[in-house]
């Protein structure tokens, strides 16, 4: 069968969220973003609307999907190279611009390669990533001094000055979406930060939780107090 899209975010949970759902670590990113759309509209992430859509074997069942918030890169699950180079085809040949794709190694490197190929852009690896699932949490014994609070909109330039200063220090910050995320996180009680001595020094945040898990981030600040931030987060 061929891709099949949507801009339609129920549409596509329908189709595609149980596949999504099964393996839901290795779908977090999307998975999250779905959630963080289902909550704020398609205008989560700014830029051009939001686009989904899946792959399916001839009985119906979904092999492969896909995830399009722009100005982020669009997000592959595993499929076969041949399902990522047409999909690369079908995108470029509706005009979707696409800054990037965020996907494993070989799916990622057909897609770029037939993206390359209908558009002229050329394509490099601009990052490699891991993601760590957390089985047992272990909060840091002794604790540090202090205690933790939820963040509020007061906190608000403090964290966006960490969370520039964060991303200075560990690799390139992407789209200029901070003040976004800041904002939404503090609005659903979604930052923690950790206080010693009457003044912050550590945040940890989470993002809405989707399939019975949520994703952890940011945490900045070492020494025991992140660690602690987290632990109550």
């Amino acid at each position: 069968m061929a891709w099949q899209l949507t801009d339609d975010l129920e549409t596509y949970l329908a189709a595609a969220g149980g596949f999504l759902r099964a393996r839901p670590a290795e779908h977090t990113i999307m998975l999250t973003a779905a959630e963080a759309i289902r909550a704020r509209g398609p205008g989560a992430f700014g830029g051009s609307a939001p686009l989904f859509g899946w792959h399916a074997a001839p009985d119906g069942t979904v092999r492969a999907a896909f995830l399009h918030t722009p100005p982020y890169p669009v997000v592959l699950t595993v499929m076969t190279a041949d399902q990522a180079a047409a999909l690369a085809g079908e995108l470029a040949g509706r005009g979707r611009q696409a800054a990037g794709v965020n996907a494993a190694l070989a799916p990622g490197a057909a897609f770029a390669a037939a993206w390359q190929e209908r558009t002229g852009q050329a394509a490099r690896t601009g990052m490699r990533t891991r993601l760590y699932a957390l089985d047992a949490l272990l909060p840091p014994d002794p604790p540090p001094p202090g205690q933790g609070r939820t963040a509020t909109a007061a906190d608000r330039d403090l964290l966006l000055a960490w969370l520039h200063a964060f991303h200075a220090e560990v690799g390139p910050e992407g789209p200029n979406q901070a003040g976004r995320v800041v904002s939404d996180q503090i609005g659903y009680g979604g930052l923690i930060l950790w206080e010693h001595e009457g003044r912050p020094v550590s945040v940890a945040g989470r993002n809405r939780a989707a399939a019975g898990q949520a994703r952890i981030g940011p945490v900045t600040r070492p020494r025991g107090f992140a660690a602690t931030a987290t632990a109550v987060r």
